[in-house]
């Protein structure tokens, strides 16, 4: 695996090494000990996939809150999204900042997003699929998140939301956001 550092400090795309030959590839796309030597929490304690059926769709920008707050690792298994994230951590030279990239089946690149960032995604194509590998489990008590079109973040989405939910709608602006 390639670890590439994204501007906002502590997250990374998570690129494959494949192995290739005339069968096809083989490529590790978690390896705990590489995590642990990259400073990235490397524990699993749920896995979620998200389908989204139309393209356009939106999702976020979703966090988990103390004392449970969760790592994330997002890989698209189909089609293709707009993956973004988005630093809420007080303190942070970076806070407020985001970083987005296309995830795709076909380039089967990830993005680490660290606790304390905010994570959302825009599906490209009708039936996008994305796995995500959660540091925590989901607790409902402890969901948030920050509006996906609020002008503090300016994030640059890029197609117009055909798809968001009432949830997401209804979520705060970055400063009215709880911790």
């Amino acid at each position: 695996m390639k670890f590439v550092a994204t501007p906002l400090a502590g997250a990374f795309v998570v690129e494959l090494e494949e192995l290739a030959d005339e069968r096809g590839f083989f490529a590790r796309s978690f390896c705990r000990e590489e995590f642990e030597r990259h400073g990235l929490v490397a524990a699993v304690a749920q896995c979620n996939v998200s389908y989204n059926a139309r393209r356009g769709t939106l999702r976020g920008l979703h966090y988990q809150g103390e004392p449970h707050p969760e790592a994330k690792l997002v890989r698209c298994t189909r089609g293709a999204v707009w993956d973004v994230a988005v630093d809420l951590r007080p303190g942070s030279p970076t806070r407020y900042r985001w970083f987005a990239l296309e995830l795709t089946a076909d380039n089967r690149r990830a993005l680490y997003v660290p606790a304390g960032f905010a994570h959302g995604f825009q599906s490209l194509t009708d039936a996008s699929e994305l796995l995500y590998q959660m540091s925590e489990c989901y607790r409902a008590d402890l969901a948030r998140g920050v509006r996906w079109d609020d002008p503090r973040l300016a994030i640059a989405w890029p197609v117009a939301p055909a798809i968001v939910s009432e949830r997401d709608r209804a979520l705060p602006l970055v400063g009215d956001a709880a911790p």
